[in-house]
């Protein structure tokens, strides 16, 4: 069908009234952008001749994606995570704000409410075989330098089979094994002893990965480690990073690598005197510089839904 309807006078008077373009009432934002996005959709039916038949497998998609409750996933998977931290850089650089560790993508698979420590946290709760020692360590500073005393630094990683605590579709894990906070010393420091976390890939039977495939894409991540800082007087930082060495690093399905964010891994002993699981263990000093507020604002403050427990 080669027919062109979107600019006629009633297609446009139907989007106007969809979203009661016109009317008084409701919230006038949510209505300016739901009517672009329903007019860029009415318009690429009518660009690319989409089906009735394709039309309609959307539509169910949806539905599944909605079931499987993997939409923030998607949203990694597709890019949109990374453009919105895109944005973010490039509304930084606008206003000269640089300096600070890199953000990238939070993910859809932080748990607030993990118990907060004083300097050091111990975070592998369940015993974990085939996952080795891991010492992640650092220095909360400020855009002056200075260490930062009593930022908050969250932190969340998989096991070694790739499931995240709570979402452990096996059911075998703590709500917080492998998730935890402290708030750093009076010089900045932080320190997590934990296990040594692999990738993960997308639920292979998920919408998500029925999506990826369709692109001839994998759903597989690099291993990483998540974090949240947070202090008085500095914007939030929303970042991770990957584990050295991983094959995966320049192929995140979730786009989330950035160049600053692959700390070395050493090794080291005399983890048996630290209570950790072996004497031998991995070691990664990840330094953390925050930015200041903008205006006094945090404007890098992002509100979603967040699983608590």
């Amino acid at each position: 069908m080669t027919v062109k309807v979107f600019d006629t006078q009633e297609v446009q008077d139907l989007l106007k009234a969809a979203v009661n373009l016109e009317g008084q009432e409701g919230n006038a934002r949510f209505k300016q952008i739901l009517h672009r996005l329903l007019s860029d959709l009415f318009k690429a039916i009518d660009d690319l001749d989409i089906t009735p038949d394709e039309i309609w497998a959307g539509v169910n998609y949806l539905n599944r994606l909605g079931t499987d409750g993997e939409a923030a996933l998607l949203a990694a998977g597709l890019g949109l995570e990374k453009y919105i931290d895109i944005r973010l850089d490039a509304e930084d650089k606008q206003i000269g704000l640089d300096g600070g560790t890199p953000r990238t993508i939070e993910g859809p698979l932080y748990v607030a409410g993990a118990p907060v420590k004083e300097g050091v946290a111990k975070l592998d709760v369940d015993p974990d075989e085939d996952a080795g020692p891991l010492v992640i360590h650092g220095v909360v500073k400020g855009a002056d330098g200075k260490p930062v005393a009593g930022a908050l630094v969250e932190c969340w990683h998989a096991d070694s089979r790739g499931f995240y605590s709570h979402f452990d579709p096996t059911g075998k894990q703590s709500d917080f094994n492998l998730r935890g906070a402290v708030r750093t010393d009076a010089d900045g420091k932080y320190e997590f002893r934990t296990l040594m976390p692999v990738g993960y890939g997308c639920p292979p039977q998920g919408s998500t990965q029925q999506l990826l495939n369709h692109l001839a894409r994998h759903g597989n991540r690099p291993a990483h480690v998540h974090m949240f800082v947070t202090s008085d007087g500095n914007r939030k930082l929303t970042t991770q990073f990957n584990i050295e060495g991983d094959p995966l690093i320049w192929d995140d399905f979730a786009y989330a690598t950035r160049e600053d964010l692959i700390p070395p891994v050493t090794e080291k002993t005399g983890g048996a005197a630290l209570g950790l699981k072996a004497d031998t263990y991995k070691d990664i000093e990840f330094n953390i510089t925050l930015t200041p507020l903008v205006d006094g604002k945090d404007n890098q403050l992002v509100n979603r839904e967040r699983a608590a427990a």
